[in-house]
């Protein structure tokens, strides 16, 4: 029989690892669909990719803080915590800027 997973931070590396994969398989995917389409498709259709790349970036972070913030122990948790939220800030940023900017760019054109 098969055990449940164990609770806690360790319990949830395989969910995050199903999320990431999935999610790159639905962007991957859907960069493939909406590269070969000749068509003029609304804006909205940009969700799909948007979404599925926020998915692998929300799991990348949660894969990077069981391997990185739950790890460690001792006193400098706390300067790795700081170090983490600004490099997740970041990483966020970035994501937003791009999907901000595609968008602008596609409703300046249309």
């Amino acid at each position: 029989m098969t055990q449940p997973p164990a609770p806690g931070p360790e319990g949830l590396r395989k969910p995050l690892l199903v999320v990431e994969f999935s999610s790159l398989a639905v962007l991957l995917l859907s960069m493939f669909w909406l590269s070969n389409t000749d068509q003029q498709m609304a804006p909205a259709w940009l969700l799909i990719p948007a979404l599925a790349s926020l998915g692998v970036f929300l799991s990348f972070i949660g894969l990077m803080y069981l391997r990185w913030i739950v790890a460690v122990a001792g006193r400098r948790k706390r300067l790795h915590q700081i170090i983490f939220a600004l490099l997740t800030l970041t990483l966020l940023g970035v994501w937003l800027y791009g999907i901000a900017s595609t968008w602008l760019s596609l409703t300046a054109t249309s």
